[in-house]
This record gives structure tokens, C-alpha cells and sequence, in this order.
């Protein structure tokens, strides 16, 4: 009986560790839109590096998000033409259609609200070799980065915070020492073109599970020794 009492109480620990482990990450996630399907695809290079063509359209989403599996999609149906259509061609430059989503009151930071409750479409008219990030310098400034590039923060928004963890049954609670968010996508300084960068933070056992296991191991150690002390 006294056996079974232990299990369950160190199933329910183990349990619990698991929940207080799993974290999302709110940043802005880079996208690109496939012209053949119409659908978005998480980027595969840093905005720094990423060097759209005329008629392209890319994305930005700010959300929390586990990786970048399950990351939000920008929002909207709006392709090129529709977004670009007061914008004429130049020669020696190229039109890039920006499509950036601010997200959800739920996913803002405390006491911080969306500036737009909808996707905005911007079209950015830049030099022909420009990267990304240059096209969303000319169209959507105040931009914020933190010491390591990571890009924190379109058109001011959100004013403070960057790439957070927070736990993830309340989409708010910062969670210290977890895995940053996904950086191939959202890192305008990352060349690598990897692609990676899907911050699960796996880096062995909690703290919190480690104590769980410990606490459990005491309590059936006394159990035990109880159980011993009342047969002698």
C-alpha cells in the first residue's frame, strides 16, 4: 500500500515537472509567402541575409509560440499586386510586399496592447540588392534589437522585452535560463541559413524535477522506515 502511495505520489511530481518545463517564447517570427500555393512558409535564412526578389512578399507575426512548428502564421490573403499596387516600379530598385501582424492581446506583454488589431501591408521599394531587413527599415521604423541582432520589436511594437520564455499555461510568467526562440528565422544577423532553431532548451533534467525526485525518495524512505520501526 505503502508502495503504491509512493508512485503516485512520484508520477504526480514527475507530472508536474514535465508542465512547469514546457515554455513558449514570444518574438517576431520571419515568413515567406509561396507565390505557387499562396501559403507561408517559416524562413530559412535571418532577415539581414534573406534577399527577397521584386514581387516577393514576406511576413512577420509576433506571437508566443513553442517553435517554429507551431508558430502563428501571419494573418490576411493579401498578395503582391493588391499591395503593391500603388507602388509603380523603378528602375534599379525592387518592390517587396511586407506583410506584418502585431498579433493577439493575448500574446502582448503585460499591460501592452496590438497597435492594430489587423494585419498591416505595407510595399517597400528598395535598391535591388537589398536584404530584407533593409525593406523593413524604410517602411515600418522604429525597429528594436537586442545585443545579440535578435529583432525585438516593428514599428515600436512591443516597446519593451525581446525573444522572452513564459510559461506555457498562462502565456505570461517569464521563465529564466530557457532556450531562446527560434533565431534562423528572427535573428537579422544569422547567416547560416539553417533553418534550425526550434528552442525546445532539452538540456537535461529540471531543477524542479530533480527536487520532486528527491522529495519522493524521502518520503518512501520514511515510509520505509516507519513501516520497520512498527514490525520490530
Amino acid at each position: 500500500m505503502r508502495a503504491l502511495l509512493v508512485l503516485g505520489l512520484l508520477l504526480a511530481v514527475l507530472g508536474t515537472a514535465g508542465q512547469a518545463r514546457a515554455v513558449g517564447y514570444r518574438y517576431w517570427s520571419f515568413w515567406d509567402r509561396d507565390s505557387a500555393g499562396g501559403t507561408w512558409v517559416y524562413a530559412t535564412q535571418g532577415p539581414s541575409t534573406a534577399r527577397p526578389a521584386d514581387g516577393d512578399v514576406q511576413g512577420f507575426r509576433f506571437s508566443v509560440s513553442e517553435d517554429s512548428k507551431h508558430s502563428a502564421k501571419p494573418r490576411g490573403e493579401s498578395g503582391f499586386a493588391a499591395i503593391c499596387a500603388k507602388t509603380p516600379a523603378r528602375e534599379g530598385a525592387k518592390r517587396v510586399a511586407l506583410v506584418l501582424d502585431f498579433g493577439t492581446a493575448e500574446d502582448a506583454p503585460s499591460g501592452s496592447t496590438p497597435p492594430d488589431p489587423s494585419p498591416r501591408t505595407v510595399c517597400a521599394r528598395v535598391d535591388e540588392d537589398a536584404t530584407t531587413a533593409d525593406a523593413l527599415a524604410a517602411v515600418a521604423k522604429p525597429l528594436r534589437y537586442d545585443t545579440n541582432a535578435l529583432l525585438c520589436a516593428i514599428a515600436g511594437y512591443p516597446r519593451t522585452g525581446c525573444g522572452e520564455a513564459v510559461s506555457d499555461d498562462t502565456g505570461s510568467g517569464e521563465s529564466p535560463g530557457a532556450s531562446p526562440p527560434p533565431r534562423a528565422a528572427s535573428e537579422p544577423g544569422n547567416g547560416d541559413g539553417s533553418g534550425n532553431g526550434d528552442g525546445d532548451g532539452d538540456g537535461g533534467p529540471s531543477v524542479g524535477l530533480l527536487t520532486g525526485i528527491a522529495a519522493v525518495a524521502v518520503l518512501g524512505a520514511a515510509a520505509t522506515w516507519q513501516a520497520r520501526r512498527r514490525r520490530g
